[in-house]
């Protein structure tokens, strides 16, 4: 979490080739110390998940292959609730990478 938070430009810089619209990381701590994180993204339909060519996708994909349980799902969005307008801008950039 360290790096992810020491690198954020360099996350701004992969989020339009990887159609990220949202990203984000939760922490929960069991009674018995057992440490569980979750991470949500949601991708545009033609996102090229992490950019491994950038070295913070390199390091992010690596540290992921190491920590991630066997098995780990990825779960299908069915439902968002936003703000109209804001609906309407992250679904333009995840279609388009970019604002414009």
């Amino acid at each position: 979490m360290t790096a992810l938070n020491d690198r954020y430009g360099e996350h701004e810089e992969a989020l339009s080739n990887e159609r990220a619209v949202f990203e984000a990381t939760f922490r929960h701590e069991e009674a018995d110390g057992t440490t569980w994180m979750y991470h949500l993204s949601l991708m545009g339909v033609d996102g090229g998940g992490l950019d491994e060519s950038l070295q913070m996708g390199a390091d992010h994909a690596a540290y992921s292959r190491r920590v991630k349980q066997p098995g780990w799902e990825e779960l299908t969005p069915r439902f968002m609730l936003t703000p109209h307008h804001i609906g309407e801008i992250m679904a333009h950039w995840g279609r388009t990478g970019s604002i414009d």
